[in-house]
């Protein structure tokens, strides 16, 4: 009885040792005897106690949050800049055989490569062109985790602190920038007033009729308002005559 029971419980302890299940998204690094045989999974795994050794490696998307640094741009202003990071795992062989633990080696890698390359532009540039600069910090990591069987997904700039000093002059320029358009504006509109101005002067010296309908418009619209003004209208044929009396003896004494 002693013997069976003996039995049963090393059978347990063996399938205890020797049975992995893996879940859809892991993948098992199998070592036997320090030796690499390959990646296992998903699903049920058998190993052989004391001889095989399974490392576990997760091949969902990773988020990796890259913490604020410090930035000199090529315009010598000094930024803070953090970034996210999203990566994963496509070798697990070489993610666990080529890099001691790959989460840290890519936080620091993402870390020296977003100052190098926020410091080799300048701060309207970092402001205006993050997709170029996104792009570029991608394909960088990219290139340098690929021996690691890592793909490097997207890389995003979240925040450019910066310095308060800074923040005023750029709210000062972009105010004096709305006062100029303001300024455009308004020029651009009394220009085309002007204009519209003169048209009607024209066609006010070749039609004179319609400077009569014009002043009789005129009359109308402040009779309508409530007030005590008393209008008297002023036939304009009686000072034509003076009118071209004075042009005439203007025109003789030149």
């Amino acid at each position: 009885m002693i013997t069976i029971i003996a039995v049963i419980v090393l059978v347990v302890l063996f399938l205890s040792s020797a049975i992995r299940i893996l879940n859809e998204y892991e993948r098992g690094v199998i070592f036997r005897l320090g030796r690499v045989l390959r990646a296992k999974g998903p699903g049920l795994i058998i190993l052989i106690p004391i001889v095989d050794k399974m490392v576990k490696v997760s091949l969902r998307l990773v988020a990796l949050d890259v913490d604020p640094q410090d930035v000199i741009t090529r315009d010598n202003v000094s930024v803070k800049v953090n970034a996210v990071i999203y990566f994963r795992v496509i070798d697990p062989v070489k993610a666990v055989i080529e890099v001691e633990n790959y989460q840290y080696a890519m936080s620091q890698l993402a870390q020296t490569t977003l100052r190098s390359v926020c410091g080799q532009a300048e701060l309207d540039e970092l402001l205006a062109e993050r997709d170029k600069i996104n792009s570029k910090l991608q394909e960088i990591l990219d290139i340098h985790t690929d021996p690691w069987g890592i793909k490097v997904a997207t890389v995003e700039l979240k925040h450019i602190d910066l310095p308060s000093e800074m923040q005023r002059a750029m709210a000062r320029q972009a105010e004096a920038e709305r006062e100029r358009r303001a300024k455009v504006i308004n020029a651009e509109g009394e220009y085309q007033a002007a204009e519209r101005l003169a048209e009607a002067a024209e066609i006010i010296q070749k039609r004179p009729v319609a400077l009569q309908l014009r002043y009789l418009q005129t009359m109308r619209e402040m009779s309508a308002e409530n007030n005590t003004t008393t209008i008297l209208p002023f036939p304009m044929d009686l000072v034509r005559p003076l009118i071209t009396l004075f042009e005439k003896e203007k025109e003789g004494s030149e």
